[in-house]
């Protein structure tokens, strides 16, 4: 099977890749190209708040190369509902994209968003006509608000932001998956492949990247490692694993034989 027929929806568009990589902390722009490369993603993340909005020149704004990509621009570093909602207001006005990841941080060691603000932010960007992605924890019942809420899909994290400490809590992202009819992507704390492939195995709709690839030794490499770790993973989702058992089971049974 071609991984890539295996296409997937996220507001109102259809795409092939299911990585979304960000724009920081790259050793170098022709780095983070070839990682794109390498990597295939169609979705790119970008924080509004750090970029100067007012002088796009020698910015991803001004770089024809990356009109291939659909961007999403990103609430980090707000605090509260009432940042968020300005900041997207401000993205959409200066990049022509309706879209926004809405992150809203509670805490400022863990880093973990605040879930009360983010609901808030989600309710009032929803009515006013953005396609929202929602950066979350790993909570259910929070998602399912947001899905009520009308954001095109929910991005629960696996562990703290840039900890690289994989899935944490793959019980909780599997029942978030069983529950939503919207597409869920995993933000934040994958480390390395194999947590990209476990999120796939779990049903996830896709994964969003940055540290673990920008920061990694050879972030070409690990992009690419991404792409087919995301592949086997899918594959496997689709395949059907088999079920888990607490006892051995022969892959040849005697009765077989003895009956044959």
């Amino acid at each position: 099977m071609n991984t890539h027929l295996d296409t997937w929806e996220l507001g109102g568009k259809t795409f092939k890749s299911r990585i979304l990589l960000g724009t920081a902390r790259y050793p170098s722009p022709a780095q983070m190209k070839e990682a794109y490369l390498a990597a295939e993603n169609e979705i790119i993340t970008v924080s509004i708040r750090r970029v100067n909005l007012e002088q796009k020149e020698n910015t991803f704004l001004s770089d024809d190369w990356f009109k291939r990509f659909q961007l999403l621009p990103n609430t980090s570093g707000c605090f509260t509902a009432k940042e968020a909602i300005l900041v997207a207001q401000l993205a959409r006005e200066a990049t022509g994209t309706n879209w926004i990841k809405v992150e809203i941080t509670g805490d400022e060691t863990t880093l973990l968003p605040d879930p009360i603000e983010t609901l808030k932010a989600c309710e009032v960007l929803v009515k006013e006509g953005f396609v929202v992605l929602p950066y979350c924890s790993d909570d259910l019942v929070l998602c399912q608000r947001l899905e009520q809420a009308g954001c095109a899909a929910v991005m629960p994290l696996a562990s703290p932001i840039g900890s690289g400490l994989g899935i944490r809590n793959a019980h909780q992202i599997q029942l978030i998956k069983n529950t939503v009819s919207v597409p869920v992507i995993i933000d934040a704390g994958i480390g390395t492949a194999s947590d990209a492939c476990l999120a796939l195995e779990l049903g996830c709709d896709a994964i969003l990247l940055n540290t673990a690839v920008a920061e990694a030794e050879k972030p070409v490499h690990m992009a690419l490692a991404m792409k087919y770790a995301v592949q086997a993973g899918r594959l496997a989702y689709l395949s059907g694993r088999i079920p888990k058992i607490f006892h051995g089971k022969a892959s040849s049974p005697l009765e077989d034989i003895i009956g044959s």
